[in-house]
């Protein structure tokens, strides 16, 4: 079993990175693989809402987001980390989280768990923990939660290493995902099936 984490910030080894380091350990210590994902600093379009990922099964522009995509396809859950900008997830996250999840269309992950966790010097995580777990819902993926919000504080890394609290949170965070995923595969194995699917159905509020 992989969790796939995705670094949100520009910083490839910053305060976002050294969170989810405490959640990649310890979910190793429990036996599954954790792959990190930067996005890295290169621009991101946000989607232009140009249709054709209906068509061709992927987003039409050619960056890390298809990239990750493929990665995705093979995981069995995710867990996307961010600082906080103006008590949000960052742009470049955001753009890529909003063409991926569109493009992807409930392909990749259905009915996979998955986790928010997002870095702050002080204020504003909330809101960009708010904002991250509306792609999870809209997916049908089960959110993972620990024993607080999953946030942690600090302006580098070294101060996030001294938010003990924080840290906490995060392996909490890891041990919830493996057990998630152990009793998921046991389910399976016992012969529980996913729930029956239904086709979706779109109406608006204009007659």
């Amino acid at each position: 079993m992989k969790i796939l984490l995705v670094n949100g910030s520009p910083h490839e080894k910053g305060c976002t990175y050294t969170a989810l380091q405490e959640i990649a350990k310890t979910l190793e210590a429990e036996g599954i693989a954790a792959e990190l994902f930067h996005i890295g600093t290169e621009p991101i379009s946000g989607c232009t809402a140009c249709g054709a990922c209906r068509e061709l099964g992927k987003c039409i522009i050619p960056d890390c987001v298809n990239d990750f995509r493929e990665l995705a396809k093979d995981a069995d859950g995710f867990i996307f980390g961010s600082p906080v900008h103006y008590a949000a997830a960052s742009g470049a996250l955001t753009s890529f989280m909003d063409r991926l999840f569109y493009s992807d269309r409930g392909q990749s992950f259905y009915l996979k768990p998955a986790a928010a966790v997002v870095s702050a010097r002080r204020g504003g995580t909330t809101a960009a923990f708010d904002q991250l777990n509306k792609y999870f819902t809209i997916a049908q993926m089960p959110i993972i939660s620990s024993n607080y919000w999953n946030m942690i504080h600090g302006n580098t890394p070294e101060q996030v290493m001294q938010d003990v609290e924080g840290l906490q949170i995060m392996r909490v965070l890891g041990r919830n995902m493996a057990w998630f995923l152990k009793c998921k595969e046991a389910g399976l194995k016992a012969g529980i099936q996913f729930p029956e699917r239904e086709a979706n159905i779109s109406t608006n509020f204009i007659r």
